[in-house]
């Protein structure tokens, strides 16, 4: 069927016929200039895609209608330009496309249907570690260590980018995923079959929406909707609720875009943002660089939103410019985002849209101060000025998030060692990782001259960092270290020891490198309380590295300070950093950078020309992966003694026709949890523990513990990541009452490995779940925190809340999410996890209904079951989204 709104349908330029695009000025609807910007994204991509059938003239006027759809859960499609993977996420992706392929061919259909219909970009960024610091080769070591260990992997990749269409991959060794996106893949307006349109994507990573921050809107799902996207399905959505941000003033000369959005983040959790679209407006904002921007935006997943837009203005523009994109592309950029009233004047407040609501404090960047986030959670702001104090009074609170309880007299512990024969003492907020690294902070020219600057000041002075201090910096890109080295600070970097040690996310996402065995040591004697400093987006408990209790998120030149100074306990208003090698006590504020000094420097090294020097090669620049050979065939040949690529089980037994779901009957609680068990907890991606089940596994296939890698890495292998479900060390399970990855087995009452329990459960036949409290599942996206569970025999989960990408990652695979009815916990309920479950479910099912629970002990309540859209119930018929897209391309 034609487009019913093909009558809006103009030529952008008279002189070229054929650039067209979809007016939406023309529908001659007064409620479009009221929409947030976000939305009209929204309103375009269902105008543009209307055919009546998977997107609907009713979805258009529900968008158009928005202020009054808003609040009532209403459904709508949502069609995105394109889809960005990094390795991690895109291992399992292409591992799942191959198997559908084969799923396809033994259902009696056409295999290459499985394919990309949406453009797919995927990074590899997430392989490489910091196995080699502080030498000028630690670079190139930490690569080859990075292919020797990934070799199968990449060989996989790269066979995926020869079989299946419209999959361009990002060699290892060009940056992190969401700068190399910001940099380089965005269009901030696509032009494509003759039409312009607003650029906007999905993500399998949380921090997606580190694009909303150039205004392309996006944001990250789970890793089995965005392969649903790459088959060409929509997403189905609640329309969301938006949140107005008003930023307003000018930061002080002291202050780094890192102080603002922990400052922002912590604010937005106070406020209560999940689920919802974020959009920022006010005089500051044209205050905020792209850079700024993008920063405060990747964060987005802390603060708990879906988005957290900067509609485009004419600061996206001269960063488009300054990062070398076409001229005539930007001409015509501007010349369609004006034409559809989508460029933005932030100065201009007649153009402020309507929001859900406006923030009732709004943000005065004049008011900020510098500040970390930690030891926990990134949303647990705390100011410099008040580190010490901070850390000290976590030192003896209660076990949590801001606790570590270790009694008073303790606190004073220190404990002697040796590092290369010289003598050292670790205590209790001793600072044994110093990172540089994540695309939240390393995008960012501002906050990385910044470290530049301090450092070079520091060296002037005589200042150094200890040597046992794992120091490393990770840049997003090339870009980084050419105007680090353009601009002559990175000799001064490289002195302190941050040298660059590889192009990837690395510290952020657990791929620290072990630590020297003298400190382990010390800090295991010790039981202390060692702390980890990255310019990072997440420091959950075991995320970082499993002997650095503290972590705590920073600005690039913090990372530096505090690594000098070897603590987090020091207030450095009152206390010198450092002593100058002339005897003189050394504060912050004598080395610390102002805005004025960094911009003056940005303005001169940080050039269009080096933006295409590297990008214009990006492709083409590694010749270990230029050189590596990888198959072509149409079906990939699964090599049964890989221990890396294995064809998962999920399809196994499928056929054509439905199965009804059922009752889940007498099931046992194979875990039961407390508040924000994260996706690092349910599926870690650090290193394999050596007395785990999934060490077995691989100890069993031959390997060596040097051989084992990282979960992340072993992605393509679900012997390995189901062993791998729920194995964090950190790992709090109330059957336990304590931090082990291991549960309770409750017909015989023994204690056990949480994969041989759920081992064992399968065996006798029962079903399971598993019990939690508030945010189940923030953190990373990852599509294993769902898998695994699923390969482990659970049925459904039953929690207080959510984190959105889960949520849906859980229902992509069949699990059924159920929440606690206001007012319900385990608590109130007095459910003990012991107790057997049966969970009715009635023929007819409708999104979020109720549904009854009866225990064996003959007591019975109601929960809601979370899915949330028609669309999500159609899966869960399924036996998840893949079943259906198989069956869906079997039968067309």
């Amino acid at each position: 069927m034609s487009n019913p709104f093909a009558r809006i349908v103009e030529s952008l330029d008279p002189e070229n016929p054929d650039h067209k695009f979809f007016n939406l000025t023309k529908l001659g609807d007064p409620r479009y200039v009221r929409l947030p910007f976000s939305i009209r994204v929204l309103l375009e991509s269902a105008v543009r895609n209307c055919d009546e059938f998977l997107v609907k003239s009713s979805d258009v006027e529900n968008i158009l209608d928005w202020q009054n759809t808003q609040t009532k859960s209403v459904e709508v499609p949502f069609r995105p330009a394109r889809v960005i993977l990094q390795d991690f996420t895109g291992v399992p992706a292409v591992v799942d496309f191959a198997a559908m392929r084969d799923a396809v061919k033994e259902l009696g259909g056409a295999p290459e249907k499985i394919n990309p219909v949406c453009p797919a970009d995927l990074v590899i960024d997430h392989s490489i570690q910091v196995d080699f610091t502080r030498k000028s080769d630690s670079l190139q070591k930490n690569q080859d260590l990075e292919f020797e260990r990934n070799r199968e992997r990449f060989q996989f990749l790269k066979w995926g980018s020869k079989a299946f269409r419209n999959m361009r991959i990002i060699p290892p060794g060009s940056g992190i995923v969401h700068q190399v996106n910001l940099e380089y893949l965005a269009r901030v307006v696509f032009q494509q079959d003759g039409y312009f349109y607003p650029d906007s994507l999905v993500g399998t990573d949380s921090h997606t929406t580190m694009i909303d921050g150039l205004g392309v809107l996006g944001w990250g799902v789970g890793g089995i909707e965005a392969e649903a996207v790459m088959l060409g399905q929509p997403i189905s959505m609640v329309l969301p609720e938006v949140i107005g941000y008003r930023l307003q003033g000018t930061p002080n000369t002291l202050i780094t875009s890192t102080d603002i959005v922990l400052t922002i983040t912590k604010h937005l959790r106070q406020v209560g943002v999940v689920g919802k679209f974020v959009e920022f407006f006010g005089p500051g904002v044209a205050q905020l660089s792209i850079a700024d921007r993008a920063t405060i935006a990747n964060m987005c997943p802390e603060y708990g939103a879906t988005a957290a837009f900067f509609p485009v203005d004419h600061v996206s523009m001269q960063y488009l410019e300054q990062t070398g994109r076409d001229a005539e592309k930007l001409t015509y950029i501007t010349r369609y985002l004006k034409a559809v009233g989508m460029f933005r004047d932030y100065s201009n407040e007649s153009q402020d849209p309507d929001f859900t609501q406006v923030t009732a404090q709004w943000i005065d960047l004049s008011a900020v101060v510098p500040c970390c986030s930690g030891p926990k959670r990134p949303q647990d702001r705390v100011a410099v000025s008040d580190m010490k104090s901070d850390f000290e009074a976590c030192l003896g609170a209660k076990q949590g998030f801001k606790g570590f309880q270790i009694s008073a007299e303790r606190h004073v512990d220190s404990v002697a060692f040796q590092f290369n024969g010289v003598d050292y003492s670790l205590s209790h907020g001793a600072v044994v990782i110093a990172a540089i690294t994540s695309c939240t902070n390393t995008s960012n020219p501002s906050v990385m001259l910044g470290a530049g600057l301090l450092a070079k000041k520091a060296i002037e002075l005589g200042l150094s960092v200890k040597p046992y201090i794992k120091t490393s910096l990770s840049p997003g890109s090339g870009v980084v270290t050419y105007y680090l080295k353009e601009s002559g600070v990175m000799d001064y970097l490289s002195q302190l020891g941050f040298e660059v040690v590889g192009y990837g996310c690395m510290t952020c996402i657990g791929n620290s490198g072990p630590l020297p065995e003298p400190v382990v040591e010390a800090i295991t004697q010790g039981d202390l309380v060692a702390a980890g400093i990255l310019s990072g987006n997440r420091n959950f408990e075991g995320r970082v590295h499993p002997n650095t209790r503290a972590n705590y998120l920073a600005s690039p030149p913090l990372v530096i300070a505090y690594a000098i100074a070897g603590t987090v306990r020091i207030d450095f208003e009152k206390e010198p950093i450092a002593v100058s090698r002339d005897g003189k006590e050394v504060f912050l504020r004598d080395i610390w950078p102002t805005r004025e000094e960094i911009q003056t420097v940005e303005r001169q090294y940080v050039i269009p020309a080096m933006f295409k020097e590297v990008y214009e090669k990006i492709e083409k620049v590694n010749e270990q992966w230029n050189s590596l050979e990888a198959p072509s065939d149409e079906l990939y040949t699964w090599d049964p003694k890989s221990t890396y690529i294995k064809s998962p089980p999920f399809f196994e037994g499928l056929t054509r026709e439905l199965k009804a779901p059922q009752t889940i009957t007498d099931a046992y609680v194979l875990l039961n949890f407390g508040d924000s068990v994260t996706t690092d907890h349910i599926s870690p991606a650090g290193n394999i523990a050596r007395n785990s089940p999934a060490a077995r596994y691989l100890t069993g296939r031959g390997l060596s513990p040097r051989e084992f890698n990282s979960y992340g890495s072993r992605r393509g292998n679900d012997a390995v990541m189901a062993r791998g479900t729920f194995a964090n060390i950190r790992l709090l399970n109330k059957f336990l009452g304590k931090q082990a990855p291991k549960t309770l087995y409750q017909p015989t009452g023994e204690t056990m490995d949480v994969f041989d329990a759920a081992e064992r459960y399968q065996k006798d036949g029962y079903p399971l779940l598993v019990l939690a409290g508030k945010e189940y599942g923030s953190g990373s996206s990852r599509d294993w925190a769902a898998k695994g569970p699923f390969l482990l025999g659970i049925k459904a989960v039953l929690a207080e809340s959510y984190e959105r990408i889960h949520r849906s990652n859980l229902v992509g695979m069949g699990i059924m999410p159920l929440e606690y009815l206001p007012g319900d916990t385990a608590e109130t309920l007095g459910l003990t996890g012991q107790e057997r479950y049966t969970v009715v479910i009635p023929p007819q099912l409708t999104p979020r209904m109720l549904v009854d629970i009866k225990l064996d002990s003959g007591k019975s309540f109601q929960a809601r079951m979370r899915f949330d859209t028609d669309v999500e119930l159609t899966y869960y018929h399924h036996g998840g989204i893949l079943n259906y897209m198989i069956r869906k391309m079997a039968t067309e």
